[in-house]
C-alpha cells in the first residue's frame, strides 16, 4: 500500500473539518475558507492508496509565526505509522517555509501532551472550552458597535497586539462569514476591545474574543450571545486569565474541554489577560 501526502484543496479543507466534528471539536460550518485563505499552501492530506486516512494544517501566519492544528488519523488507521510520517512530512515542508527563529503554535489534547514536548514544544498555558446556555435575557449595549464600521486597517492594528502576526487574508473573510456576527468598542477614535461569534455545529462559539478590560469584554459578549439567541455559547479562555472566575459565575460557564497551548521555539509574548476568548484551528 502506497502512502501519498498531498495539498488539499478547499473542498477537502471541509473534508478535514467533517473528521474534525466526528472528533467532538464542533467546528464552525464555514470555517474552511477563512483558514484556507490564510495560508493555502498550509494544509496537508495523507491518502493511502487514494483513500484519505489522515489531514494535518500547517498554517504560515507570517514567516514569523505559523500554527499546527486538525492532525487527525481516521480511526481505522491509527496505530500504523501513517500518523507519524504525516506530522514528519508536514514539519519539514512546515519548517522550510518559516525563518529559522520563527515560533510555531498549536493547542493540543491533554493526552498528547508528553509527545509534543517530545517534539520541542513548551506549554505556556490551557484553554478551557466552557459552555454558556443563554436564556433569551441578553442585550445588545448601545457603545458596541458592528465592526463593519471601522477600517479593517484598524481592526489588524488591534488585532496584531493579541496575536502573533498580522493575519489580513484571514481576518477579512472570518469576519464576512455567514451566520456570523462580529462586533468591536471603540474609544478615542481607536479599537480597544472585539469579538466574533459563529455557527458551529452545534450550537455558537465566540472566537476570538479581545478586549483591553473585563467591562468592555463583557459589552462584546453581550452583544454576541444576542445573535445567539438561545443556543449553546462556547468559549475557550485561558485558565491564566484573572477574569475567568469572574466570568464563570456571572455567566454560569461550564467547562466542557482543555487543551494545551503549547509552542516551538520562542514563545510569544501576549497580554494574555486581553484574550477573554481564543481561535483556535484544531478544536475548533
Amino acid at each position: 500500500m502506497t502512502l501519498k501526502i498531498r495539498s488539499m484543496t478547499l473542498a477537502e479543507v471541509q473534508i478535514a473539518l467533517n473528521w474534525a466534528a466526528q472528533e467532538g471539536w464542533n467546528p464552525g460550518l464555514y470555517d474552511a475558507e477563512p483558514f484556507y485563505k490564510a495560508d493555502p499552501d498550509g494544509f496537508l492530506l495523507a491518502e493511502l492508496d487514494e483513500q484519505l486516512i489522515g489531514c494535518i494544517s500547517v498554517v504560515r501566519y507570517s514567516q514569523k509565526f505559523g500554527f499546527i492544528g486538525l492532525y487527525i488519523v481516521q480511526p481505522e488507521w491509527r496505530g500504523k505509522g501513517y500518523g507519524l510520517k504525516l506530522w514528519q512530512t508536514a514539519w519539514q515542508q512546515f519548517v522550510s517555509r518559516l525563518d529559522a527563529d520563527a515560533s510555531i503554535g498549536l493547542d493540543g489534547v491533554l493526552d498528547r501532551e508528553a509527545t509534543y514536548r517530545q517534539a520541542g514544544f513548551v506549554p505556556a498555558y490551557r484553554h478551557i472550552r466552557h459552555l454558556h446556555q443563554p436564556d433569551g435575557s441578553a442585550q445588545h449595549p448601545d457603545w458596541v458597535i458592528p465592526l463593519n464600521q471601522l477600517p479593517l486597517a484598524e481592526i489588524l492594528r488591534y488585532d496584531a497586539e493579541l496575536f502573533p502576526a498580522s493575519r489580513s487574508q484571514f481576518l477579512e473573510s472570518w469576519l464576512q462569514m455567514p451566520e456570523s456576527a462580529a462586533y468591536g468598542v471603540v474609544e478615542q477614535n481607536r479599537l480597544v476591545g472585539y469579538g466574533v461569534i459563529r455557527r458551529c455545529v452545534q450550537g455558537f462559539k465566540v472566537c476570538p474574543l479581545f478586549a483591553d478590560s473585563l467591562e468592555i469584554a463583557e459589552a462584546i459578549l453581550q452583544a454576541l450571545i444576542v445573535k445567539a439567541g438561545t443556543e449553546p455559547v462556547f468559549i475557550d479562555i485561558p485558565d491564566v486569565h484573572p477574569a475567568l472566575p469572574s466570568l464563570k459565575q456571572r455567566y454560569a460557564l461550564e467547562p466542557m474541554f482543555t487543551c494545551v497551548r503549547m509552542y516551538w521555539g520562542q514563545v510569544p509574548t501576549l497580554p494574555v489577560d486581553r484574550i477573554f476568548g481564543a481561535t483556535t484551528l484544531e478544536l475548533g
